[in-house]
């Protein structure tokens, strides 16, 4: 039993203090329960968990200390403080505490919010740079990659506390605008050339038939590729670009040999296909059988890149040859499958607007003509002042999403009539005006005043957080109209940016993030411990996950299906993978799941798996540090400086669980781990390629072993005890509030560029009532937090 120690005067009076914003000081209640209850275990240099309460400062603009506190709210409103092995305060003193602390923390934070606005300025992403620059200049040309790898806070690269804009950013940011401004002025003032082609056999096939090389060889009219390990074998010269763009294909391809799992699985990729540039960009894979079948697909070629298109499964039997290269007749006699292609339909494609669909976008009304020599364009106008100024008044109001006074517009158009004035060209001068434009604050950041948004900065927050990209002619209109503030109009709007296509790009883009499904490249599991995964499986995978959590965002199914459910999407080589029969076909298609595949819901999906993992081994902490966070919506706060990492043993000497229990007897471990081990040892069955296995596998001598067999049992902090996945996912199914509120806040952070504070608790419960009535559906959840009062408030 515990007691409490005497405590100072000098301490109280620490405890207490006024903050610099001029809040209330911190309420009596608070310090009385904490001298009462706390500060025997949390004072000095032995405080658990390093907590000196002493230290505890009362200033709440002070981000640390606004954490700390309300890190002890929700630890007393949880029951975890104090522990269960001391005296417990009385429940009237506990809620007297909670009361009190909590309204403190709240009427802080809200006078905070109503000052300087819950949201920083929030600059726009790459990807949403990039998207932008698409949509108002019609253009296509990859931008992204070109601007610098972005930060994540909170979970997402959209939270305006964690992005920074450095002399590189700037930097980088400018050249992406030069880019973008070429392409399109490029496109609107020159000939348009398509670009289409047919090849047959004798073009795709190698020159020299008597050459070893690696291009397909001629074999019964048909251009024939084998199943080899043999980098850049299956490589298409015939494809090459002369200039970097867009194209579809159309592929006529059968396969040969093929093995008795079913057809033969195949890759395209795209590079330069030479040594020198050994990188290569996935583009699709398909299922190739013996009766030839079309496939179609577009792919972005920069210039001097072409196709590899080749036998791509891993498991495949495959050919071996000398040299590295492949001679014509080689590959036949080894009885190794192969694919054949019949025909290649070659075009050069545009995304988003037309040649003329730019002109419009740049000049507006005025006329594109062609010179008479040279057959260049050049912009006809009898009043370029004039006319300059009209274009770039329409050009801001698109680039600044709202429109421009005539003090805002002034310094553009005096840059341009100056430019004018020089005798620079009248489509040159006005790219000027509109590079500086797309280098201004006003476009690079949300342009939002504290408390209720305006109309534009609606449209604008709305745009970007279900599409990723500036409002388009419907929002704007709406905006300019003073109607999009209006509840049944937002939702509407809602309704119509997730339609078809749009929802599931909104999809792939949130759980990008979210369930940090883009970094499923950062590990690739040991190819000696999971021989059957290749990028087929990978890329399968991925479309798993987007095409189920799309399913459940057109359906506005239950939040409980992330968890549990009796189905999934699958094609041949995925189920083949997972070890499932009965699955035919490159197409992916819901399969029911059988209950002793373990499967069903996000969370026993490979892609979840695979990212949750390292690619060698796995750990019940990642694991479960990423679903208490990432699904369930139970914060985990960093281990301290002093507690050493676990490593698995990979000799499996001694298990992870042994690991863990003796971790777990540092008091400053348990009690998270109290909360991290039931998800992670729930998902011990699952390896880090996402199979499931009964027992470990070691790798000793550089052979595969078994180790010991896996107890994927535990207890979950309320006591209820589970022993296996199954169990787990039936007691989380079971908490949909939770599992929605989690959903909630993550799309709130994700599309307000601010994490939900202690404050926004109120609305998010709120969010939460409102779905109740559709089964917490996940369609209906992004339309509540849309029209949230925390979405529509800076």
């Amino acid at each position: 039993m515990r007691t409490f120690s005497h405590i100072s005067h000098f301490i109280l009076l620490a405890m207490v203090g006024v903050n610099a914003a001029g809040a209330q000081d911190v309420p009596a209640k608070p310090t009385t329960f904490l001298k009462e209850h706390c500060l025997d275990c949390h004072t000095g240099k032995s405080a658990e968990a390093g907590l000196d309460l002493t230290k505890l400062g009362t200033e709440l603009g002070d981000k640390k200390t606004e954490h700390f506190w309300v890190r002890i709210f929700d630890r007393v409103q949880s029951g975890e403080m104090p522990p269960k092995d001391a005296v417990r305060p009385p429940v009237a003193a506990t809620k007297a505490f909670l009361q009190a602390t909590g309204n403190w923390i709240r009427e802080t934070q809200h006078a905070r919010d109503a000052e300087i606005g819950r949201v920083q300025s929030r600059r726009l992403t790459r990807r949403e740079i990039e998207r932008s620059l698409h949509d108002l200049l019609g253009i296509d040309i990859p931008l992204a990659d070109q601007l610098p790898e972005e930060a994540r806070s909170a979970g997402f690269n959209t939270v305006a506390d964690g992005q920074a804009m450095s002399h590189f950013q700037m930097e980088r940011q400018l050249a992406v605008v030069d880019l973008a401004l070429d392409e399109a002025f490029h496109r609107a003032l020159a000939p348009h050339e398509p670009l289409q082609k047919v090849f047959g056999p004798k073009e795709i096939v190698r020159s020299d038939p008597k050459r070893r090389t690696r291009e397909p060889e001629m074999l019964d009219g048909r251009a024939v590729t084998w199943s080899s390990g043999l980098i850049f074998y299956g490589r298409l010269p015939v494809t090459t670009a002369k200039e970097s763009g867009w194209y579809r294909f159309k592929v006529r391809v059968a396969g040969l040999k093929a093995p008795a799992t079913g057809g033969v699985w195949t890759t395209v990729r795209t590079g330069l296909c030479v040594s020198s540039a050994p990188l290569l960009n996935w583009v699709t894979s398909f299922e190739a059988e013996e009766a030839a079948k079309e496939i179609e697909f577009e792919a972005w070629l920069p210039a001097r890149h072409m196709l590899e298109i080749r036998p791509g499964d891993i498991t495949l039997k495959k050919g071996r040859f000398n040299g590295g290269q492949v001679g014509a007749g080689e590959g036949g006699p080894q009885n190794v499958p192969g694919i054949a292609i019949e025909q290649i339909t070659m075009e050069r494609i545009h995304h988003g607007a037309t040649h003329e669909g730019i002109r419009q976008l740049l000049f507006g009304s005025l006329k594109v003509v062609r010179d008479k020599k040279g057959g260049t364009y050049h912009v006809e106008t009898n009043a370029p002042k004039k006319d300059a100024a009209q274009l770039l008044k329409a050009f801001a109001r698109r680039v600044f999403r709202r429109p421009a006074s005539d003090e805002q517009l002034q310094r553009y158009v005096e840059i341009v009539h100056a430019a004018i004035d020089d005798g620079v060209e009248f489509s040159s001068a006005l790219r000027i005006g509109y590079r500086a434009m797309l280098c201004s604050p006003r476009f690079l950041y949300l342009t939002e005043e504290p408390g209720q948004l305006d109309e534009h900065a609606i449209a604008a927050r709305l745009s970007y957080f279900l599409t990723g990209s500036t409002p388009d002619a419907e929002l704007s209109s709406l905006a300019d109209a003073g109607q999009l503030h209006k509840s049944p109009v937002l939702r509407g709007q809602v309704e119509r940016l997730l339609a078809g296509q749009r929802g599931r790009q909104f999809v792939v883009d949130f759980a990008a993030q979210w369930l940090d499904l883009e970094l499923i490249d950062f590990t690739e599991p040991d190819s000696k411990l999971f021989p059957d995964y290749d990028s087929i499986v990978q890329h399968s995978m991925l479309d798993e996950t987007h095409t189920y959590l799309t399913t459940m965002l057109q359906k506005n199914q239950s939040v409980t299906r992330l968890v549990k459910s009796d189905y999934t999407y699958l094609n041949s080589r995925l189920a083949r993978f997972y070890d499932l029969s009965g699955v035919t076909g490159d197409n992916l298609q819901q399969i029911t799941l059988a209950p002793e595949s373990h499967r069903g819901g996000v969370l026993t999906q490979g892609a979840i798996l695979k990212v949750t993992a390292n690619g060698s081994n796995t750990s019940p902490v990642v694991r479960g540090v990423w679903v208490s966070e990432r699904l369930m919506g139970v914060p985990i706060p960093p281990p301290p400086d002093n507690v050493p990492a676990i490593e698995p043993d990979i000799r499996g000497a001694t298990s992870v669980r042994e690991q863990l229990a003796k971790h777990r007897s540092q008091d400053t471990c348990a009690s998270c781990h109290v909360k991290i081990d039931p998800p992670g040892f729930a998902l011990e069955n699952f390896d880090p390629a996402g199979r499931w296995r009964e027992k470990y596998v070691l790798l000793a001598s550089g052979k595969r072993t078994q180790g010991p067999k896996i107890d994927a049992s535990y207890e979950m902090p309320d006591g209820r005890k589970f022993e296996n996945v199954d169990d787990f996912r039936a007691l989380i199914a079971n908490q949909p509030r939770q599992l929605a509120a989690n959903l909630a806040e993550k799309l709130l952070t994700y599309g307000t560029g601010g994490p939900v504070s202690f404050a926004d608790r109120e609305e998010v419960e709120r969010i939460v009532d409102a779905t109740a009535k559709d089964s917490f559906g996940f369609r209906t959840i992004v339309k509540e937090v849309a029209a949230s009062n925390v979405f529509l408030t800076k």
